[in-house]
């Protein structure tokens, strides 16, 4: 476990673009506006010569003289209370404590008001002023915060002053390091493991450390969902459509393994984003599925199958990402109309006929248990690698089971099968004339590769090529 660093402060000092900084990566949200960051977000801080922290961004918050909590900017109106149970939950496991204060604005009464509150904590505390642009501001900008009683440092996050001196200065602060572990480094090699049922066949073998990202329309409930898997209230909940912002990383322990679930801002239609904010969530979403193992897309039970739901399926779909959809709020369908749902939707979903359909409820818990082994089964499948004798019988069963139709008078002649990738899997058809394979037959090859290589429902993809071309190209 490394240390952890929390920064702390008012709306709009510059905690996420300090953030950013520090872990060297725009993963949070940044925006003139106050308010955009509610939930809190973790990254880590690495260093060649120093040690490594986690630091963990959070939202601004409100207080008022009395340490209770007060209306903030529009952004975080309705919010203030759930961001201050974000920062206590992220105070308890901190090591140092980095108060965010803006050297332009000067001292506000939120900065003292947080202060007050700060110093009911036995620990460490650093002031971070930031936007001080140079070190001939310094003395200027600094004066007066030398009142509040902490050692402090300035710094500007946006144009990087002094941030070098920054992370040294939490590093002294950080508890003593008497076990210091050394990481194992990864060869980069996948491990595959033989299929039971199916020789011939190696699956890529479950890691104790998955990454599952939520996927959704606005409201589908993802942030139940992840505070359902984690068993406490780790994400902002609310009736709001767009209260999450940012894709933050939940990192939970079951069973011995280690799972991160990626909690993402609601996904509407293009047309309907005005919002630069917005903009810069949904484009954070999206580029989330790529980074997971395995992506769970949450369906609204109650809404049925909109049309942007089908836009990202689509989408995933046509990106051969895994992923299995969950239909969340299932308790809110009378039992009776549960089935006649639940088979409305494969059918309009039949394109993808591959990828499995959960119903679930965050609310009541139905149905979460099946999800990660679900998840386990696709990631394994991504990985499957099948041997040459296997895909010699696999093409003869299935052109034996049923011929290629006769098109434009002439029936297609398949010679062999390979497998060209592995994630996910890819095989190629070497036929004399590709062009001549019906859509319906290509169809049935996939569904009869599948049933043979027992690929239930991980991505796959398979590739006509006619065999002639390389001749004609010499």
């Amino acid at each position: 476990m490394m240390p952890k660093v929390v920064l702390l402060g008012r709306p709009n000092v510059g905690k996420s673009t300090l953030f950013n900084r520090l872990i060297r990566s725009n993963r949070a949200i940044t925006h003139d506006r106050p308010g955009v960051t509610r939930d809190r977000m973790e990254g880590v801080v690495r260093s060649r010569f120093g040690r490594d922290f986690t630091i963990i961004d959070t939202g601004g918050i409100t207080l008022d003289h009395h340490q209770a909590v007060a209306e903030g900017p529009a952004g975080i109106r309705g919010f203030e209370a759930d961001i201050l149970r974000q920062a206590e939950a992220a105070l308890k496991d901190a090591d140092v404590i980095c108060m965010v204060v803006d050297g332009k604005d000067g001292l506000m009464p939120f900065d003292e008001h947080l202060a007050a509150y700060l110093r009911r904590c036995d620990k460490p505390i650093l002031l971070v002023v930031n936007k001080v642009d140079g070190a001939e501001k310094e003395e200027l900008l600094l004066a007066e915060f030398h009142g509040l009683g902490f050692p402090l440092i300035a710094c500007s996050a946006e144009h990087g002053h002094n941030l070098r001196a920054l992370e040294e200065e939490i590093r002294d602060l950080l508890p003593e390091d008497d076990e210091l572990e050394d990481e194992e480094e990864d060869d980069g090699k996948e491990e595959l493991e033989e299929d039971r049922d199916k020789p011939g066949i190696r699956r890529r073998k479950v890691t104790d450390h998955l990454r599952l990202c939520l996927l959704g329309r606005p409201n589908a409930g993802k942030s139940s969902m992840t505070n359902a898997f984690i068993g406490e209230d780790r994400m902002i909940v609310s009736d709001q459509a767009g209260t999450t912002r940012d894709s933050v990383d939940v990192t939970v322990e079951k069973n011995g393994k280690t799972y991160t679930f990626v909690d993402t801002a609601g996904v509407r239609r293009r047309s309907r984003i005005t919002d630069t904010v917005e903009r810069f969530s949904v484009n954070s979403s999206l580029k989330s599925t790529t980074k997971a193992d395995v992506t769970f897309l949450l369906l609204d039970a109650t809404e049925g199958l909109t049309t942007q739901d089908k836009r990202l399926i689509e989408l995933l779909d046509e990106r051969k990402t895994p992923f299995l959809i969950i239909v969340n709020k299932i308790d809110l369908i009378p039992a009776k109309a549960r089935t006649e749902l639940l088979k409305n939707l494969q059918e309009e979903l039949s394109f993808c006929y591959h990828v499995p359909l959960v119903p679930t409820s965050a609310r009541t818990g139905e149905g979460l248990n099946k999800l990660i082994p679900l998840a386990e089964r696709i990631y394994a499948e991504c990985g499957t690698r099948v041997s040459t004798g296997l895909l010699n019988r696999a093409m003869e069963e299935t052109l034996t089971r049923h011929q290629a139709p006769v098109v434009r008078r002439v029936r297609p002649k398949f010679f062999y099968l390979t497998q060209a990738e592995s994630e996910p899997p890819t095989f190629v058809c070497f036929v004399n004339d590709a062009d001549r394979v019906a859509d319906s037959y290509a169809r049935y090859l996939e569904r009869s590769l599948r049933r043979i290589f027992g690929i239930r429902h991980a991505p796959m993809r398979l590739h006509l090529r006619s065999a002639h071309a390389k001749r004609e190209k010499k």
